[in-house]
């Protein structure tokens, strides 16, 4: 008997030995192929460089955020992506209001200027362009993106123009407000007149509005309170909990 239960015993050991080889080759083998996807998928992969011209991914929100007090970075971004730009003198006196980062994107359709904003609104701005609004004007109205009318960028002021409280992202150029929409075709949407609109001008507004959320901290449009009922207000602020899409 004690023969028989040690040769079992050994059958029982080895079936073991067996099946951890097996899940080890299993994970190895995810492993790998999980590594080879990652590198197809740069946009999901955490690792990755970060390119303006990759689509959205898993790691994009996350790899914008890391840029946001990291001007060098995020112009280096710019570079990679084939983006550009000119970096200006930081301004203003020691305060609130002091713009260490300005960034000026060169080839972008801001209307009725292309002002200084920080490199992270800049890096946001361009995948906006070429991920959501390009996109949605080409599906929509079969035309391209000829201007977005902005309402500005820099403002030294407190939130709501108060008193006192919070200073807002403008203060350090680190927000723009958009208005509206201008197409090749001479198509011209705003954000005022059109929000409430029912057909592809209503739609394209909407779109662009969720695109936007997905690469700047805060994105609010007409849906918030009636302060932003002509505007979209795009910033990158930093946040603790994720990005506020409203």
């Amino acid at each position: 008997m004690a023969v028989k239960r040690t040769g079992f015993r050994k059958q029982v050991g080895a079936f073991r030995l067996d099946r951890l080889l097996i899940a080890v080759l299993v994970i190895s083998a995810l492993g790998l192929g999980g590594r080879a996807w990652l590198e197809e998928h740069p946009q999901h992969n955490p690792l990755a460089p970060l390119d303006l011209s990759d689509p959205p991914g898993w790691a994009t929100a996350r790899k914008l955020a890391a840029l946001r007090d990291d001007a060098d970075a995020c112009r280096a971004v710019l570079e990679r992506s084939d983006v550009g730009f000119e970096a200006l003198p930081a301004a203003g006196d020691a305060g609130p209001c002091r713009r260490e980062d300005r960034t000026v994107l060169l080839d972008y359709p801001l209307s009725p200027d292309t002002p200084a904003a920080t490199c992270a609104v800049d890096a946001g701005l361009e995948i906006w362009l070429r991920q959501s609004l390009q996109p949605a004007a080409r599906e929509l109205f079969q035309a391209d993106i000829e201007r977005v009318e902005h309402l500005g960028v820099f403002g030294c002021r407190r939130l709501y123009g108060n008193d006192s409280g919070p200073w807002s992202e403008h203060a350090t150029g680190n927000a723009i407000d958009i208005a509206g929409f201008t197409l090749s075709d001479g198509t011209r949407i705003n954000v005022l007149r059109d929000w409430s609109n029912k057909g592809a001008k209503g739609a394209f507004l909407r779109r662009v509005r969720d695109g936007a959320c997905g690469v700047f901290s805060t994105t609010l449009s007409p849906d918030y309170n009636a302060a932003h009922a002509d505007h979209f207000h795009l910033d990158q602020g930093g946040r603790a909990f994720g990005n506020v899409c409203r």
